[in-house]
């Protein structure tokens, strides 16, 4: 494992040998905030997807036999589904929430009937102490995708699903149908990501090597949103070698 304190900014670069290696460096990451403060209230925000999958199958068999009911947990992003589920939210709870057997009263559900005050929300609960992010292909953090932004101010806000025609083919697929797709989707702004204590990204594969290298060495722009998260001064990115595999300084 290679760590870097990368020069002029905030960002911890941890680079790992193997998908496998990540997943675990990931999950102490994850159960050092769990198991942090056991008499005040830990605020965490999780990330869904493919990459996290083995983090949380590390930490299922502690989490089940252990109960740390101070720790909260939040979706930073929600996809509504006509007369379905919702998609974040149903991810998380089949990787991580019931595998873990996470009370539900420690999940604090963020939607499109709350997001207009949800930053006011996030303020009240005393901030959120550290969030986990994924990388998208193309640069996105959450669900700020380029060209989707109005500035990096944003707090909570909607998207169109129909904002242009990639983001609607994709969002039609994710839906099972254009017919169940929502009119719009809602995810935790810039501001609101870069006013988390802490921030978390986990990057794996070789396919996300050339957006990686833009994300912390290209200039910080709209058209690659995550590059913003250079400017937070505890920006933590764990990946593996092949992610990390164009970067300058990578071992």
């Amino acid at each position: 494992m290679h760590r870097n304190q990368r020069r002029g900014s905030g960002t911890n670069l941890i680079i790992t040998q193997d998908y496998e290696n990540m997943s675990k460096i990931a999950a102490m990451e994850l159960m050092g905030w769990i198991t942090r403060a056991k008499n005040k209230r830990v605020n965490l925000a999780v990330t869904g997807g493919s990459t996290p999958v083995r983090m949380y199958e590390i930490i299922q068999t502690f989490l089940k036999d252990n109960k740390f009911e101070n720790v909260h947990y939040y979706n930073f992003d929600e996809i509504p589904i006509k007369g379905e589920p919702s998609l974040t939210i149903e991810s998380l709870h089949r990787l991580f929430f019931h595998p873990c057997s996470i009370d539900k009263a420690q999940i604090e559900i963020f939607n499109e009937k709350n997001y207009m005050d949800y930053d006011a929300k996030l303020t009240a609960d005393g901030g959120i102490d550290m969030i986990m992010l994924g990388l998208g292909l193309d640069g996105h953090f959450c669900g700020n995708l380029s060209g989707t932004l109005n500035g990096f101010g944003e707090g909570c806000h909607a998207v169109s699903c129909r904002f242009n025609e990639r983001i609607e083919k994709r969002l039609a697929f994710l839906s099972g149908g254009e017919d169940k797709m929502a009119d719009y989707y809602v995810t935790f702004g810039p501001a609101t990501v870069m006013g988390c204590k802490n921030i978390v990204m986990i990057v794996s594969g070789q396919k996300k090597a050339e957006i990686l290298k833009k994300v912390l060495e290209g200039p910080i722009c709209e058209e690659v949103p995550s590059s913003l998260l250079r400017l937070h001064p505890n920006f933590t990115v764990i990946v593996d070698r092949e992610a990390a595999s164009y970067l300058e300084q990578a071992i």
